[in-house]
């Protein structure tokens, strides 16, 4: 993953590298001062932290994530920002209607 060909946020559906029913997993590129705007998820999803740094934002709470770093949580507003750059691994996880 470290070396695979990615876009930015506003082309991020070509990061998608692999989606299923159940799951859609896409690399994360944000540059020096990048951002991912606030949004609401309906899905579960969970950040691996590659390389760098983000600060991730879940309704009220914040979270500062370094290399190595998982970051899980459910269905909420979220947010992604870095000051320094970051390469992360997203998942987002699809609750199935029973």
């Amino acid at each position: 993953m470290m070396h695979m060909q990615s876009k930015g946020y506003d082309n991020r559906q070509v990061n998608v590298f692999y989606q299923n029913d159940l799951f859609k997993a896409r690399v994360i590129v944000l540059e020096a001062g990048g951002k991912i705007p606030e949004c609401q998820m309906d899905s579960y999803v969970m950040f691996y932290v590659v390389q760098g740094e983000v600060v991730i934002r879940k309704n009220d709470e914040t979270a500062v994530m370094t290399q190595n770093q998982v970051f899980i949580a459910e269905p909420a507003m979220l947010s992604m920002e870095t000051t320094s750059g970051a390469r992360l691994m997203g998942v987002q996880i699809h609750v199935q209607d029973q």
